[in-house]
């Protein structure tokens, strides 16, 4: 854990926090897309895939710019 936010203390200190946030959040719409897409119009048996990709893109969406908020204020 603590590597994690070593490195997320690195990205806020530089100049490209703007960038990495919305590349993270581009990524995560992609994977709620592409769960969705599995999901809805595909007759796949076992649902564990699009809800991994829907689950980990909405974190994707959510956590980087939390991430960087408690890394500024703490660190």
């Amino acid at each position: 854990m603590d590597e994690v936010l070593e490195v997320v203390d690195v990205v806020a200190d530089s100049e490209l926090e703007g960038a990495f946030v919305w590349l993270l959040r581009l990524v995560g719409l992609l994977a709620v897309l592409a769960g969705l897409g599995l999901w809805l119009l595909t007759e796949m048996g076992l649902l564990v895939v699009p809800l991994v990709l829907i689950v980990g893109g909405l974190g994707l969406l959510i956590v980087p710019s939390v991430l960087l908020s408690f890394a500024e204020l703490f660190g």
